[in-house]
């Protein structure tokens, strides 16, 4: 699945080509530059397109900015659920959650870093309730999974808004640290150890 270019899966065929270019390099300057010293000039010139060629596509920076961010939560979510297709049981989904999660941030660096910067700004913007609306979504397929018999079970005793973090959180904040340098062994290189931690998180809660 990874072997295709993320902006291709989201946006793929021909007449896509200048969407993608536009947002491979605002990805590129949001990442070295930051959100905020981040205008549409500086982009457009590093696309060799006009000004209003991103206006069209994307509305405006912060429209470019949620494109961006909606294109990595839709491909990590993509790659989850079809990790959770091959998981029968509770502890193999959460493992299939921990290990998704590392394979993307391993093979999407930059998607991810921007995905962690721009976090704030999307949901606190002009597009947080298109977020919200693709966060329940995206945590109905989770939460559909988890409640097949045999598997509820492991999840009952918990809190629902509780339980993504719960599995996630440790995952999270060691990728965090991979992503700043703050530690240098991919968080892939240790997926069988935040699985087990994700795991512990749920039975003894």
């Amino acid at each position: 699945m990874q072997s295709i270019d993320l902006s291709e899966r989201i946006y793929p065929g021909r007449r896509s080509e200048l969407k993608r270019t536009i947002l491979r390099q605002a990805l590129a300057c949001f990442n070295e530059s930051g959100i905020e010293a981040t205008n549409i000039e500086t982009i457009r010139s590093q696309c060799e397109t006009s000004v209003g060629a991103i206006y069209h596509h994307f509305g405006n920076k912060e429209g470019l900015v949620a494109a961006l961010f909606f294109a990595a939560l839709e491909d990590q979510a993509a790659l989850r659920d079809s990790y959770l297709q091959e998981a029968q049981t509770a502890q193999a989904g959460v493992a299939a959650l921990i290990y998704s999660y590392v394979e993307w941030v391993d093979e999407q660096p930059d998607w991810a870093r921007f995905l962690f910067q721009s976090r704030y700004a999307v949901s606190n913007g002009p597009f947080k309730d298109e977020l919200l609306e693709r966060n329940k979504q995206r945590n109905k397929r989770l939460l559909d999974w988890m409640s097949i018999e045999g598997r509820k079970e492991q999840f009952s005793h918990l809190p629902t808004e509780l339980i993504p973090s719960l599995i996630i959180g440790t995952t999270e904040s060691y990728s965090r640290a991979w992503l700043s340098g703050r530690v240098k062994k991919s968080p892939k290189v240790y997926r069988d150890f935040l699985a087990k931690a994700a795991w512990d998180s749920i039975t003894q809660g």
